[in-house]
């Protein structure tokens, strides 16, 4: 008897926990905090690149465990923010990212000044992006682009090969240097794409033959200007395919407060079309009825 007067009271416990961490890790101030943590662990990260600190080198290392029961405490917090589904946690991306992260510090591999325990610190500032929506769309756009890099990439490099070849044959004699086998044709244009060392190739070809204008002219319309706006087309269509996404998924997901199964976001599109349409209406039937406004009061036209 005690057992199942205690297994309710557990529950409503329970309950309000869950109830309680949901709240703390949906509100601002949460997130606000753990972005001055991360910050303040960024910082601590850079000043661990000077060797000498003196007193302030000694207070690092209580820093970052400091940092880490943090971090530990906040994934706790979301994660008991899901109840008894925990594993909706992991159906977002930078949810799993986040988690990895943390538990990463704990592998028992992971101990002393490694390499890859540095490298693992330092992905804890990648998690800034997770709390800036527009840092968001722009990683999620690169993501969702990255097949139509993928094409873009390869044309580039048919693109670079093709022109390697034809600056080998034309330049390959007269500057090896520059030109002398493909690897260093290619590696001549590739630094050709910033521009910086146009004018000095440009003369250089001058010397040789005026024709070879037509060479570095078309290289730079070609690889430069089309290229670059294809990339930068690709970019743009993804970031529009995000935003679409987000749109949609902010609809589906969003809070129902009068619990018929839609949300509110929707029914407020949904009564806003309706008072369209209900407007229309009142329109077309003023206009049968040949009913006008004048002053705030409804006249007749040509009515007793």
């Amino acid at each position: 008897m005690p057992a199942q007067r205690g297994g309710p009271a557990h529950s409503l416990r329970g309950q309000r926990l869950v109830q309680h961490c949901a709240r703390l890790a949906a509100s601002r101030t949460f997130e606000i905090a753990i972005v001055v943590v991360i910050l303040a662990n960024g910082v601590v990260l850079g000043l661990e690149t000077y060797p000498d600190l003196g007193p302030v080198g000694a207070a690092l290392r209580p820093l970052e465990w400091g940092f880490r029961a943090v971090f530990v405490v906040e994934i706790a917090v979301r994660l008991l923010a899901y109840g008894r589904r925990p594993q909706d946690f992991f159906r977002q991306r930078w949810n799993v990212f986040d988690f990895l992260v943390i538990v990463a510090i704990f592998v028992p591999g992971l101990h002393g000044d490694s390499a890859l325990l540095r490298v693992v610190r330092v992905l804890r500032m990648v998690r800034l992006v997770r709390f800036s929506p527009g840092l968001r769309t722009i990683v999620s756009a690169l993501w969702r682009s990255l097949p139509g890099i993928g094409g873009f990439f390869a044309l580039a490099v048919v693109t670079l090969y093709v022109y390697g070849m034809a600056g080998w044959l034309i330049f390959g004699e007269a500057y090896p240097e520059e030109y002398g086998d493909i690897g260093r044709s290619l590696l001549t244009l590739f630094v050709l794409l910033s521009l910086e060392t146009l004018p000095e190739l440009v003369a250089q070809g001058m010397e040789l033959s005026p024709w070879t204008v037509l060479y570095y002219g078309s290289f730079v319309v070609i690889t430069v200007n089309l290229l670059l706006n294809i990339l930068i087309a690709v970019f743009v269509n993804s970031m529009e395919e995000v935003r679409r996404l987000e749109m949609t998924e902010g609809l589906a997901s969003g809070y129902d407060s009068d619990g018929d199964g839609t949300p509110d976001e929707v029914d407020r599109i949904a009564i806003s079309q309706r008072l369209d349409d209900l407007r229309t209406l009142v329109v077309e039937l003023e206009r049968e009825l040949r009913i006008d406004r004048d002053d705030g009061r409804l006249r007749r036209v040509g009515g007793n």
